[in-house]
């Protein structure tokens, strides 16, 4: 059951950052799923270097949001479709 749970919180992060960041994300279902997860790992490590309990709650979806938004600009820089400076 706990997998379920994470796949499903997994979910609703990664709908909610790319909602929230600006810009097409032509990413399916399963990488949406991936960035969810990857950026309540991200936003928990971040918490955790501020000194923050976000275990849960809406302190644990803010950050893990946050995370994913994160994980989505270093996505576009990886893949190519962000450019860093005037190249």
């Amino acid at each position: 059951m706990a997998f379920i749970g994470m796949l499903v919180s997994g979910l609703i992060v990664g709908v909610l950052a790319r909602f929230i960041k600006p810009g097409a994300d032509t990413m399916g279902w399963i990488m949406t799923i991936v960035l969810g997860i990857v950026g309540a790992v991200v936003g928990g490590f971040l918490a955790s270097i501020l000194g923050i309990n976000a275990n849960g709650g809406f302190i644990g979806l803010a950050f893990s949001v946050i995370g994913a938004i994160l994980v989505l600009f270093v996505y576009e820089i990886v893949t190519g479709k962000r450019k860093i400076g005037n190249e």
